[in-house]
């Protein structure tokens, strides 16, 4: 990785309560752009916090990341603004795309170190908050999905921070080759058992991975 991976913004928001159709929808999908240097803990970044526990949030998933290469490309396609945060994560970076980072890469950023643990996995409140039903569907299909971050050493992070690979794993699995398995090749054993055997992979989606190949070997 010979080019420069760098943080265009820092965001983060707390869980609010917002009326969409009709009905209320509590989320943390609503993050902020925030210019001063933030704490980031083996959680999350400080004045950061997340709805639903369940599904989002806990080690593995402590920082959401999006490559701003994609805003762009949703703009041509929908025709309207989307900018840093529009997809709830908490860094916004230029330089690196699921194309490119592996899981189990370490970076280090600001005086932080992370790892890649997993793909983002879109969820219907993207498609709430943009008024877009397809949207998470579409970020699957295209593979553009962004991916989160695990912290190994806690630390300060600030906009305009460079991000520096440290380490990268024995067996490079690219994000887009592990979203591909995930949505489009769903029935292939090989990179299935592959992809489970990747020590960096987080817990959540070493098991769903586990469960479909037991399925497929039924």
């Amino acid at each position: 990785m010979n080019h420069v991976v760098k943080v265009v913004s820092v965001n983060v928001g707390t869980p609010k309560t917002v009326m969409i159709d009709g009905k209320p929808l509590t989320t943390g999908i609503y993050k902020q752009p925030v210019d001063e240097p933030l704490t980031l803990t083996k959680l999350n970044f400080a004045g950061d916090g997340q709805a639903d526990l369940v599904h989002h949030g806990g080690p593995d998933k402590a920082v959401c990341v999006y490559p701003s290469e994609h805003l762009s490309v949703w703009e041509r396609l929908y025709h309207c603004s989307f900018a840093a945060g529009a997809f709830g994560e908490n860094l916004t970076i230029s330089g690196l795309t699921e194309e490119h980072v592996c899981i189990g890469d370490v970076f280090a950023v600001g005086t932080a170190v992370v790892q890649v643990s997993q793909p983002r996995q879109p969820c219907f409140k993207l498609a709430k908050r943009h008024g877009i039903k397809e949207l998470p569907l579409k970020m699957q299909e295209t593979g553009y999905t962004g991916f989160y971050f695990r912290v190994l050493q806690e630390g300060i992070v600030t906009q305009g921070d460079i991000l520096r690979l440290v380490k990268r794993s024995k067996t490079p699995l690219s994000v887009q080759y592990i979203n591909r398995i995930a949505y489009i090749e769903k029935s292939n054993v090989e990179a299935i058992q592959t992809i489970i055997e990747e020590p960096a992979l987080s817990k959540d989606w070493r098991e769903w991975f586990s469960n479909r190949l037991h399925q497929l070997k039924r």
